[in-house]
């Protein structure tokens, strides 16, 4: 993913074709199995022109009303600074109604959307990657027992490379998708000419037919038709990577009407070969192009799980600073690009969850019944935190507020519900990890409240330790920085110091870092001290969700604070807490025990605020919670 470097303040073109490479490869994807799921499916449908028409204009109207109105001319305005995403929504919405009784409600959704987020990162590289390689069958029938190593092979290539960083590789993603999506518009157009009549697919009389037709077919049928939209939320989510205005150029412009064609290329062959309702993807093309159909739809789902698997590496790290996850070993992968990161342990989790699933459900008609679930799951809560967007934030009338959400509530409801109808042949699977994922992010950001809470009712008043400790303790040359979660009380790593080395710094700096719900923060205001006398002073560093903690450069920074904090002579001392877990009130004694295998496996403060490991003192306690 093009990271903050590339942002969106530079060309537009140049921009767009990137938004076109990363944002829409998952989307533009979907016409390798989408239509075709529809017909030979869980719940397949006649391949007759009631149905082509009926499932080609439900395809259509979803394209138009959920990704074009929704998620292009509504959704992209909630952008906080820049950022779009349910992280940065839930950051903004927090931030602009501050506490209310909705508060905890609105940040449960957030979390629920981006546990169901994982889930659909597995699942995206598999499916895609799959439907891909099974174009081979098409070519040449025996090729059929290549296709799953033939997949698992590029999926391992895919998540090798990450560490490697997406810049390099980035700059081959836009010229690609490029050609991508103009193969997809000729061959559409080389079948629409045989059939022109299949335009008339536009008119909404063909879905409301299908739902006359045959109701319940036609309400399953939606569980295929929404993979056509699969990756709607990446136009949201990418949006501080290339900016409002490329992706909705991108999308207007190129994206919807080469996949309109293609679909629509499908649906004309359909009329006059049903039996190509197996692979109707493949077969638009003459039997000589099919082999280099292959290859190029292969890189574009490639290209399409590495935006997933990016868009899960920046995610985590929201979810980090945000105080979802304990602190991960996460890596920059580029020197310009301050967006784009690796997180090694989430890449491999990812990479064993991928392959366990191809080699679990062994085809994209299968993978089809667990795909949609999470998708849908995710678009029907953007659509709740929307409604309260656009009641309590941006103060739209309460009939146009509740009409847009509503009727954003009944589409969106509808493919969930349709959805829900595969859970027992697949859809189980993104929920089981979301459930996973759910479980740790509210385990973390509940354990670290109570623990507060524990710690802050043993803590001594900073004012009252100053005194104690005045004239009966000795202070050294030098400068300590006590890091402490909370800027009330004495940390205890102070307390520990005190009672052990009986000597205390000659400058002491009780130092707070606190994530603000901003990508960014602004210069004034990152930093505030308070002097409590005696050459104590409590001092706290804010920074947005999107930046990296540095401590020692920020110090460089202070002018106030006595002498300036020379790297030889400041010392960092840290807390370190073992955790027990106990019946006291709080959280059940597993998601105790969960908390403290979290805390033990994460990463050292030391690498995550950037301290230099010769001048880290590190100082245990006991908890009980």
């Amino acid at each position: 993913m093009s990271g903050h470097g590339s942002g969106p303040h530079g060309r537009l073109p140049t921009l767009a074709l990137g938004a076109l490479g990363v944002v829409f490869g998952d989307i533009g994807t979907s016409p390798l199995y989408a239509l075709k799921e529809s017909f030979v499916g869980h719940h397949p449908l006649a391949v007759d022109h009631a149905h082509i028409f009926g499932v080609l204009s439900l395809i259509f109207w979803t394209m138009t009303l959920i990704v074009t109105f929704k998620y292009v001319f509504i959704v992209m305005r909630a952008d906080n600074e820049g950022e779009g995403g349910s992280m940065a929504l839930l950051a903004l919405i927090g931030r602009s109604l501050g506490e209310t009784r909705w508060t905890p409600v609105i940040a449960m959704l957030g979390v629920i959307a981006t546990a169901l987020f994982y889930g659909d990162a597995i699942i995206t590289p598999a499916i895609s990657v799959l439907s891909a390689v099974e174009g081979l069958t098409v070519v040449e029938t025996s090729l059929g027992e290549l296709v799953l190593p033939i997949a698992i092979v590029i999926l391992l290539g895919l998540f090798l490379i990450q560490k490697h960083g997406t810049e390099r590789v980035g700059a081959f993603f836009g010229p690609v998708m490029a050609v991508y999506f103009v193969v997809l518009a000729v061959l559409g157009v080389t079948n629409i000419i045989v059939h022109p009549q299949i335009i008339g697919i536009v008119n909404p009389y063909w879905a409301w037919h299908f739902f006359a037709l045959d109701p319940r077919l036609a309400f399953l049928a939606l569980g295929s038709v929404v993979l056509a939209v699969t990756g709607a939320e990446a136009l949201y989510a990418d949006m501080g990577h290339f900016g409002r205005k490329a992706i909705s150029l991108a999308w207007l412009y190129a994206a919807l009407p080469c996949l309109m064609l293609n679909y629509m290329g499908q649906g004309a062959l359909l009329l006059d070969h049903p039996e190509a309702a197996s692979n109707p993807f493949f077969l638009l093309a003459p039997e000589w192009a099919r082999l280099p159909l292959v290859i190029l739809a292969t890189l574009a789902t490639v290209i399409a799980s590495q935006a997933v698997i990016s868009g899960a590496f920046s995610i985590t790290r929201q979810a980090v600073q945000l105080g979802f996850l304990p602190r991960l070993r996460i890596l920059h992968t580029s020197a310009s690009a301050e967006g784009q990161v690796y997180v090694p342990i989430v890449n491999w989790a990812l990479l064993i969850f991928v392959v366990l699933l191809v080699l679990s459900f062994r085809s994209s008609s299968s993978l089809a019944a667990a795909y949609g679930i999470a998708v849908t799951g995710t678009m029907v809560i953007t659509t709740c935190m929307l409604g309260v967007l656009t009641f309590s934030v941006w103060r739209w009338s309460p009939v146009v507020a509740g009409t847009v959400t509503g009727l954003f509530l009944i589409i969106d409801g509808a493919y969930f519900l349709s959805n829900a109808t595969k859970i027992p042949d697949g859809g189980w699977f993104p929920l089981l990890v979301a459930a996973i994922v759910f479980v740790m992010l509210t385990t973390w950001s509940t354990g670290r409240k109570v623990m507060r809470r524990y710690l802050a009712e043993g803590a001594i008043d900073l004012d009252l330790f100053i005194k104690s400790t005045a004239g009966s303790v000795r202070r050294v040359a030098g400068t300590a920085v006590f890091l402490s979660s909370t800027s009330e009380g004495v940390p205890p790593a102070l307390l520990h110091n005190v009672k052990h080395n009986k000597v205390l710094h000659e400058r002491i700096v009780i130092l707070t870092v606190t994530t603000e719900a901003v990508p960014s923060m602004p210069e004034e205001g990152r930093i505030t001290i308070a002097d409590h006398g005696a050459n104590f002073y409590r001092m706290r560093l804010r920074h947005g969700f999107l930046e990296d903690v540095d401590i020692p450069a920020s110090l460089k920074t202070i002018t106030t604070c006595g002498a300036p904090f020379g790297s030889m002579d400041t010392s960092y001392f840290l807390s370190r807490q073992t955790l027990i877990a106990s019946e006291k009130p709080g959280m059940a004694l597993w998601r105790e025990k969960l908390f403290a295998w979290m805390i033990r496996n994460a990463a050292t403060p030391m690498e995550f605020f950037n301290l230099p490991t010769n001048r880290v003192v590190e100082l245990g306690s006991q908890v009980e919670i």
